[in-house]
């Protein structure tokens, strides 16, 4: 559906170039974006790039975090992609030797602990997660809201519970490192086997549950915050709460590839990408602050959040809790 969605934006973006006579796509200079990041985010980074450079022929293709970094190791050199958006940071150090170190890059306008050492992507967004419901279908089946992880696990819930697989999406896996965290991995794990007697699906990405939601076809989901808080204020009927453990959360970042640093448009759009834009999707999706002095607000995007234990969120671990993941 993204990788539609975000086709179509390219296509219409050329058809209106090729209607006003203007320079063809085929003599301007190019930049190729993989990002895994949701289809709202995408479409904005996409148009403002395009309005901006309008000499330069910028297309988006959207992927999950472990088929991009996957597919940076695989391919090298010869990978079809000049600059990476919104990818897990674990992801982003895995294929970081084919990255480039952006040494002419500002990182002081970003807060201290979340600069990576080693300078090769740039923060773009704190991604954390919550529980949602859809209070009306729980009420057409005559149940009350859960208050805790264990209430997820009573049989009154059953196909009526979503989450993302955290074998594909990072939100999933959020959820699973804080559990892991919280719990104890033994204890962890027996519960989402026995959560999964519940779960109507696991989802491939991280969006998979709110749009369950949002169709009516679960009345809970683990998911993002901010995109329950963009359902939210578009009108749909959706509440978030949080459960004692608090919120998970994941950081994502941004890239050039190596190979593409010395090409002047890369880094414009790159550069554009990593600041304005940047800045831009953490006042319209994303408000958690990652700027020293920007620390914006979005109307119902919940406030005092308390995040949860995340600790050991390296990606050596994650593999290694993935390897045990057998549930679907």
């Amino acid at each position: 559906m993204k990788k539609i969605f975000i086709a179509a934006i390219c296509l219409l973006a050329m058809l209106i170039v090729g209607c006003g006579g203007e320079q063809s796509s085929s003599t301007k200079k190019t930049v190729k974006i993989w990002t895994s990041g949701e289809d709202y985010k995408n479409e904005y980074y996409l148009t403002e790039c395009q309005k901006k450079f309008p000499d330069y022929d910028i297309s988006m293709e959207y992927m999950n975090s472990n088929t991009i970094a996957a597919k940076i190791l695989d391919e090298g050199d010869k990978v079809d992609c000049d600059i990476v958006l919104s990818d897990e940071y674990g992801y982003l150090e895995k294929c970081a030797d084919k990255l480039a170190v952006l040494k002419d890059f500002d990182y002081s306008i970003f807060l201290y602990d979340i600069v990576p050492a080693s300078h090769r992507y740039t923060p773009e967004c704190k991604n954390g997660g919550c529980i949602i419901i859809n209070r009306a279908v729980l009420e057409k089946n005559n149940l009350p809201a859960p208050k805790s992880y264990k209430d997820l696990l009573d049989p009154r819930y059953k196909n009526l519970i979503s989450m993302p697989n955290p074998a594909s999406s990072g939100t999933g896996y959020m959820f699973l490192r804080q559990l892991v965290n919280e719990f104890g991995e033994d204890a962890a794990f027996d519960y989402f086997a026995k959560l999964t007697e519940n779960i109507l699906q696991y989802t491939s990405s991280g969006s998979g549950p709110v749009n369950a939601l949002v169709q009516g076809e679960v009345a809970i989901g683990l998911g993002m915050t901010s995109q329950a808080v963009e359902e939210i204020n578009q009108g749909v009927p959706l509440e978030i709460i949080f459960f004692a453990e608090g919120s998970p959360f994941s950081m994502y970042g941004n890239a050039i590839l190596a190979k593409s640093y010395d090409r002047p448009e890369v880094r414009d759009v790159f550069n554009y990408l990593a600041t304005d834009l940047c800045k831009g999707n953490n006042e319209k999706f994303f408000p958690d602050q990652i700027f020293k002095d920007f620390a914006p607000t979005i109307k119902n995007y919940p406030t005092n959040i308390h995040y949860g234990n995340m600790k050991d969120d390296t990606l050596a671990e994650k593999e290694r809790l993935l390897s045990k993941w057998t549930f679907s």
